[in-house]
């Protein structure tokens, strides 16, 4: 019997390791973070990466910009140039120790569980949610909160072929790839 248990909190704490991770250099697929493009003519695209609160904004940045590189070369062309960029972020506040948000402290109403019931009752007992709010302090609710964000940055890009302009909006599509390859993160295979 202690070895299912054992094999079930590893299983449990993969699962949370595998949560706990920045996003990698993925496609995004249903809505999930990573990166994804929509072609606007042959040789325009509009390039996006979207990170979890893990995954920085240099990170965010560097991917789409490999994958802007990547998607040049693998429409045949030789260079891109970034025509608008933009990076977003959203941040939330999120609670942190105290009570759990899935229990609210309720207390049992005893008048609907019998005749004698009604003599445990407590009328003029509260909701903790009438007066304070969900996370009222009073009640063991959380005391701090982090605030998480992430980022998504998006660019329209134009490709071309040929030796690359001499403008520094201007990418290398051979070069970008090359130089940035090693700070790319990619999804573990299973």
């Amino acid at each position: 019997m202690p070895k299912f248990k054992l094999t079930g909190a590893i299983a449990a704490l993969a699962v949370l390791g595998a949560c706990a991770t920045a996003t990698p250099y993925q496609a995004a697929l249903d809505g999930d973070r990573g990166y994804s493009e929509m072609k606007i003519e042959d040789n325009r695209f509009q390039v996006e990466f979207s990170g979890n609160s893990l995954t920085d904004r240099k990170t965010v940045e560097t991917y789409l910009l490999y994958r802007a590189a990547e998607l040049t070369r693998l429409n045949g062309y030789d260079h891109f140039r970034v025509v608008r960029r933009d990076t977003d972020s959203e941040s939330r506040l999120v609670p942190v120790g105290g009570g759990s948000p899935y229990y609210d402290h309720f207390h049992l109403n005893y008048r609907y569980f019998g005749p004698y019931a009604a003599y445990y009752h407590d009328p003029f007992r509260r909701s903790r949610y009438s007066a304070f709010g969900p996370y009222d302090a009073y009640w063991g609710g959380p005391r701090e909160y982090r605030e998480r964000t992430s980022y998504v940055a998006s660019a329209e890009i134009l490709m071309g072929k040929g030796e690359k302009p001499a403008d520094a909006a201007y990418f290398d599509a051979e070069q970008v790839v090359f130089n940035l390859s090693s700070n790319i993160m990619r999804p573990e295979l299973k």
